[in-house]
């Protein structure tokens, strides 16, 4: 049976000795590589224990001031509040600070307090009341943010923002792209929506998005912009001067056709008034 069996042969002109230490050198590589590979992944999996151990060690021992900017930081980072910059935990926990806002928000005040501090025990309350604090919460926060804004650091905290062009760009052509300001119409909450202020041609502006256009305009106040540029008078553009000129085939309307256009418009509007009058009449005569 061994006899059937054919040898094979090896080729007469192959290297023994040199193969074989071929073959020793890769068996090598291959367990170094695959030493590596577990040194690797043993690091990797250390690295993260030690990550996490930190993480929890922090979470664990974290200071108040740790806590007191949570829920700021998550008011901040949801959609629509990009305008608003972080109030200082100190400047919130200064009572003097939030003199007279219990009047603006009577209902829940302590707890919307305690919600933006970290300090609510929310298990207390039952989903429909913890919606109400919540509301309660985003209230005062916009009330203490008109007044943190026209402070030192609140002026410097939404100069940056401005700088960046965080609150948009004036749409007017010629004011070349001016970044704008927040501004309100008005100090009293639930009035007017906020608006954008451009310093160059000092007019103001809808924001473009629905989720800021909605945004309190008394959550800015109407003093805002007007106190930076006076705290930062080297931020403040130069005035547009520029203005748009229509023309008909190159040339400028005459300033007396502009004067024609003016006098059709009263004129159609007196005789609208002079009509509605008549009508009015005829009707009290019934």
């Amino acid at each position: 049976m061994s006899d059937g069996i054919s040898k094979r042969a090896l080729p007469d002109d192959i290297d023994l000795p040199a193969t074989i230490v071929l073959y020793v050198i890769l068996i090598i590589l291959g367990v170094d590589r695959a030493e590596e590979r577990q040194r690797g992944q043993y690091d990797v999996a250390t690295e993260e224990e030690g990550l996490l151990s930190d993480y929890m060690d922090d979470m664990s021992s974290g200071s108040d001031s740790d806590y007191a900017k949570y829920w700021i930081d998550w008011f901040l980072e949801t959609k629509g509040n990009e305008y608003y910059c972080e109030i200082d935990e100190e400047y919130i926990l200064d009572r003097f600070n939030l003199t007279g806002l219990n009047v603006e928000v009577q209902q829940y005040y302590a707890e919307a307090l305690d919600m933006i501090t970290d300090n609510l025990e929310e298990e207390r309350f039952d989903e429909k009341a913890r919606d109400q604090i919540e509301r309660a919460a985003r209230h005062l926060y916009g009330l203490i943010h008109a007044r943190f804004v026209i402070t030192t650091r609140g002026l410097a905290k939404m100069l940056d923002k401005y700088k960046k062009a965080e609150f948009g760009r004036c749409p007017r052509v010629l004011c070349n792209l001016q970044p704008l300001l927040p501004v309100g119409l008005s100090d009293v909450p639930v009035t007017k929506t906020v608006k954008l202020y451009c310093p160059r041609c000092e007019d103001i502006y809808n924001p473009k998005s629905s989720r800021h256009a909605s945004i309190d305009g008394a959550y800015f106040g109407t003093s805002f912009p007007h106190m930076l540029f006076q705290a930062h008078p080297n931020y403040m553009p130069t005035k547009s001067t520029d203005r748009y000129e229509p023309r008909i085939f190159g040339f400028k309307i005459h300033q007396i056709a502009e004067q024609h256009r003016w006098q059709d418009r009263a004129r159609e509007e007196y005789l609208k008034k002079a009509n509605e009058k008549k009508e009015q009449n005829a009707t009290d005569l019934v």
